[in-house]
């Protein structure tokens, strides 16, 4: 009888194990479901605050262009971009890993027994619209959309996920060599799209109108500033999934993607305390409603880099100091160099990126990587300088291809027409051609 006691209870301590650990996996991936769920608002965001940024005759086109940037990543990091970031963390060597990201692998559909690769992907997939949509805002107005889509599809599925091998991922070259520490994507994700988009737009030019003979700058406001606002909103929430997706549920513990240890709790103090301390810095700068809200993303990527070491005081310093700069750079960039970047992405996300990298090597200098040397300022710098380079430069070379052969921008005609009537066609407001009505005050009767 005791011996059958025994067996029994025994039997039971394995069926509570297997149900615990059942758990785990479904806490796991019902965690990382609702972030790629919550990723989906960055892109209502980003179609929102861009067609407000937009003239009335462009608000359509702009908004399709991220439609179809979101539509054709999933393919496109399907049949490519997952396997490129399995594949090359050594840098362009070949690793054997990255035959669970060939589209017919295993991993690739839907085996039961794995239940992570699925989710992965369709965060990492995210990551990769949300490059797009980056520079998406700074082109509207006067590219195709045919030429946005190549370029977007290119930058999301390869260029950007190339970067994220080599340097957000645990054994990713830039980490193990020179002991970069980038746990909330700043440098793979911001860097890399923002120089990548002024790349582009160096090629693209100025919209018409943009810049007098005398190289003065005039001011091409969108119809729609609250729309604008409460499309940035948007993205502000959508960063508590893509920041969720950049953290690693082991189920008895977290860990960033270098596999050091770190919490939710760490995560909410920062991102929101950088939240603040960006909008405020741009705010004082620039009393600009758009400025303000764009200086909520500019205090994220500030602080992405660090989000599992800073003291929420100094994630609020370091946001708050890119909140108050960031702008005065994307003035040297339409004032200065003439290059017309209608919502300030090359600033906000590209340079606010490369600050954020900087911050971490001053501020976290010393911190222990797991697989690589200690963070330092000159592994920051020198990985931020190779984010910068793999965005600029396959930016600038694609997108003069597609010059040359027309495919970039529209014609002056069209232009002064407006995107919505010749890209798309159809006018966001068609009321507007309506003739007037008569006076309110006059009855039918009359």
């Amino acid at each position: 009888m005791e011996q059958q006691q025994l067996l029994d209870m025994t039997a039971k301590l394995e069926a509570l194990e297997k149900s615990l650990s059942m758990a785990t996996t479904i806490n796991a991936e019902v965690f990382y479901w609702w972030c790629t769920a919550l990723m989906v608002a960055i892109h209502a965001g980003f179609l929102a605050y861009e067609m407000g940024a937009s003239r009335a005759k462009n608000a359509l086109a702009s908004g399709l262009k991220n439609l179809l940037a979101f539509a054709f990543l999933v393919p496109a990091f399907y049949y490519v971009g997952w396997w490129i970031y399995l594949s090359f963390p050594a840098g362009l060597t070949l690793s054997e890993a990255g035959a669970a990201g060939i589209p017919w692998s295993t991993s690739m559909g839907p085996n039961l027994t794995d239940q992570a690769s699925g989710i992965f992907y369709a965060a990492f997939t995210l990551f990769a619209a949300t490059t797009a949509s980056i520079m998406s805002g700074s082109v509207i107005e006067r590219i195709r959309i045919s030429g946005f889509t190549i370029l977007a599809v290119f930058l999301g599925s390869v260029v950007w996920v190339l970067g994220a091998s080599w340097g957000w991922h645990p054994e990713g070259w830039l980490t193990t060599q020179w002991g970069l520490h980038d746990v909330g994507a700043a440098g793979c994700v911001h860097t890399i799209a923002g120089l990548f988009t002024l790349g582009v737009l160096i090629n693209l030019g100025p919209r018409v109108g943009r810049y007098n003979a005398d190289g003065s700058v005039n001011d091409l406001p969108g119809h729609n500033m609250p729309m604008s606002l409460i499309g940035l909103m948007l993205i502000v929430m959508g960063f508590f999934g893509f920041l969720g997706g950049c953290i690693i549920y082991t189920g008895d513990t977290w860990m960033t993607i270098y596999n050091t240890p770190t919490t939710l709790s760490a995560f909410a103090f920062n991102t929101l305390m950088g939240i603040a301390g960006g909008m405020i810095g741009s705010y004082l700068v620039t009393r600009d409603p758009f400025w303000m809200m764009s200086g909520a993303l500019i205090g994220v990527i500030s602080s992405a880099p660090g989000l599992d070491v800073y003291y929420p005081g100094l994630a609020f310093l370091i946001s708050f100091a890119g909140g108050c700069f960031i702008p005065k750079l994307n003035d040297i960039v339409v004032k200065k160099f003439k290059i017309d970047d209608a919502v300030g992405a090359v600033a906000v996300h590209g340079f606010g990126g490369i600050w954020g990298l900087i911050a971490a090597g001053l501020f976290a200098s010393g911190y222990p990587n797991v697989s690589g040397p200690n963070v330092s300022l000159i592994g920051q710098v020198e990985s931020a300088i190779v984010f910068a380079l793999l965005g600029f430069v396959p930016g600038y070379l694609l997108s003069y291809v597609l010059k040359m052969f027309g495919l970039l921008r529209v014609g002056a005609a069209a232009e002064l027409a407006g995107l919505d009537m010749a890209e798309v066609p159809v006018r966001a407001y068609p009321e507007a051609n309506m003739p007037a009505f008569v006076n309110s005050a006059t009855s039918p009767a009359e």
